[in-house]
């Protein structure tokens, strides 16, 4: 099975949809943990607004690599949301593997990583769609309404090839409790070159031109830089080469899954199951 297959064949049917559906409930039903996530955006953005504050000087009409201070924080809104929406993934996998319940997932009539593609996607949508409002209410407040044309549609186009890129990335990193079984510390690195250079802490045109360079052969932007920034400097071109970065990456990093897939299934060992 191709890297293509199971994500399209995760992304249909009527078994995808009830895990969906199932995913939206149980998150539903956590509405303490709901506030806190929402609470913690909140600080995270005031902080950030603060910070960008002191950068640009209280000048608003001052630019910085292309961003005035009002795209700056709103770039954050993006990045933090589509970050903060990402579900565990990789503690989710790991568990099954030490408690065995691995072997029922394996032996059930969807597809392991359709399914986990299907729960990752709805859980990060609904997510996301939380996230967005409640850093939207923090802009608003601080830097005034958006005004960036074409810039939400731009960002909704490319945000399910962002999650879908979001998934492979983590996924990688979660089978390789195949091998390791421990895989925070993996999970922990891919976290840090998500922050960095991936482009959450701030837009990839901001960094040195060599790690701009650096930045554009790596995966890592795909997920959070290319739909944040198609969000506040919207263009139909820019749109088109960024959704074709996505899908150039959602291909490589959908073979690689598949192919640790594969190998992992074959050589597992199942610790109490």
């Amino acid at each position: 099975m191709t890297g293509w297959r199971f994500v399209l064949r995760a992304a249909s049917g009527r078994k995808a949809e009830a895990v969906a559906r199932l995913t939206v409930q149980q998150q539903l039903a956590y509405k303490t943990d709901f506030l806190l996530r929402s609470s913690f955006l909140l600080l995270i953005l005031f902080v950030f607004v603060q910070l960008w504050t002191a950068a640009y000087g209280g000048d608003s009409a001052k630019v910085i690599s292309g961003f005035t201070m009002k795209e700056i924080i709103w770039y954050l809104v993006f990045t933090e949301s589509l970050t903060m929406a990402a579900p565990p993934l990789t503690a989710k996998v790991e568990e099954e593997v030490k408690s065995g319940d691995i072997a029922v997932r394996l032996i059930r009539p969807m597809s392991y990583l359709g399914y986990h593609y299907s729960a990752f996607l709805s859980e990060a949508a609904f997510r996301c769609a939380v996230h967005l409002l409640v850093g939207s209410a923090v802009a608003w407040s601080f830097v005034g309404a958006p005004d960036f044309g074409f810039g939400w549609p731009g960002f909704m186009a490319l945000s399910l090839g962002a999650l879908t890129v979001a998934f492979l990335l983590n996924a990688s990193v979660a089978l390789c409790a195949f091998w390791v079984e421990e895989t925070a510390g993996l999970q922990f690195v891919l976290q840090k070159l998500q922050f960095t250079i991936g482009g959450m802490l701030l837009p990839v045109d901001l960094m040195p031109g060599w790690l701009q360079r650096v930045c554009a052969w790596l995966p890592f932007q795909a997920a959070l830089y290319l739909p944040a920034r198609a969000a506040v400097h919207y263009d139909g071109a820019m749109l088109l080469r960024f959704a074709a970065v996505q899908i150039g990456w959602i291909a490589v990093l959908g073979a690689l899954v598949a192919f640790m897939y594969r190998r992992g299934v074959r050589k597992l060992y199942v610790n109490g199951g």
